[in-house]
């Protein structure tokens, strides 16, 4: 086990490495905390909940409402949950993302802590301190950031992962490597999928690595006033179309970050958008697809990047460096149709 504790503006978060789901009953009281996961996670990984109190939420994104929150809310009363209780969200990015919301707002905030099961949710979307729940087509439009009191990795839930939730995790992976370690991105070149899931010592050593960018990025800007902005490389379009036709959270980033890509040769001389195509491919990842621009941009413009009338855009200058250009909104949407119209 390896454990390592990053300060943030009011919390230190530990992160546990290389452990088994049973260490979390050195890191709470059993008896007064609740485990919140979804049926999939549960019905996949029984014995790991055995003697936990636990409540269960339907899968999927399309369950990240506020109708979710409300209904566990309400289970926490029957359960007498008090302000001493401490919460800890096991399964992919919903979970986290309901459960740190969750406990942001019962009784004005408990303490929490994370059990990510998906690759996703290991390497981008339990970090951070983002925590809330989709409105409509709106991703995430309504949340706070509060940081967990601890991740706790697993890797053994990872075996029961889908073909598809591999593809997922690699998307944020990518991301990673297009935003700030070029030299990550070309171990992704050099390796396959196959290699992360059949290497336990380099799938670990993958995970650590994003952690650490994601984490030391959250620790510079917590609040995204600045550099966090870079994490959103591919989210603009990729939330929009995410939400319109239902494609899974990768999926979706991934025909963002190559929309990111064809724009940045317009505006930072980006030479690389072959490069990334091909990696998003090896990986099992959609570069293209047909969508309704005018669609897409009526969602998009309500993204929480959006301040008046400009919108903040991450665009690459090369592999692993990439800068935020303002743009206003008029103008985006005119690049959106121009590539939406060229595929």
């Amino acid at each position: 086990m390896k454990r390592i504790q990053y300060r943030f503006s009011n919390k230190t978060t530990d992160y546990y490495f290389d452990v088994d789901f049973s260490y979390l009953e050195n890191l709470v009281d059993k008896n007064h905390s609740i485990i919140i996961t979804d049926e999939n996670v549960f019905s996949l990984h029984p014995k790991k909940f055995k003697g936990w109190q636990t409540i269960l939420i339907k899968a999927g994104e399309s369950y990240k409402i506020q109708e979710t929150v409300n209904s566990i809310i309400e289970q926490l009363l029957r359960m007498e949950a008090d302000r001493k209780t401490f919460l800890i969200g096991a399964g992919g990015g919903v979970v986290t993302d309901i459960t740190g919301f969750v406990a942001s707002i019962y009784m004005r905030g408990l303490k929490f802590g994370f059990v990510p099961s998906t690759l996703l949710a290991m390497v981008d979307a339990s970090i951070g301190g983002k925590n809330g729940i989709d409105v409509g087509p709106y991703k995430n439009l309504v949340g706070l950031v509060r940081q967990p009191d601890f991740l706790l990795y697993d890797i053994s839930l990872l075996k029961s992962l889908s073909r598809e939730e591999w593809t997922n995790g690699f998307a944020e992976i990518i991301k990673h490597a297009c935003i700030k370690n070029a030299r990550l991105f070309s171990e992704l070149e050099h390796n396959k999928p196959g290699f992360y899931q059949k290497d336990q010592a380099a799938l670990l050593k993958l995970i650590r690595t994003n952690v650490k960018i994601k984490s030391e990025i959250v620790q510079k800007d917590e609040f995204e006033n600045g550099e966090r902005r870079l994490l959103n490389f591919g989210h603009t379009v990729g939330h929009a179309i995410e939400k319109l036709y239902g494609l899974s959270h990768g999926k979706a980033i991934s025909i963002g970050m190559v929309a990111a890509a064809l724009l940045s040769e317009q505006f930072t001389v980006f030479k690389d958008t072959t490069r990334l195509v091909g990696v998003l491919q090896k990986y099992g990842l959609p570069t293209n697809s047909e969508i309704d621009s005018k669609k897409v941009f009526r969602v998009l413009k309500m993204d929480k990047k959006r301040v008046n009338k400009s919108m903040n855009y991450v665009l690459l200058t090369k592999i692993g460096q990439a800068v935020v250009k303002n743009m206003a909104i008029d103008q985006l949407e005119k690049l959106i149709e121009s590539i939406a119209s060229s595929r």
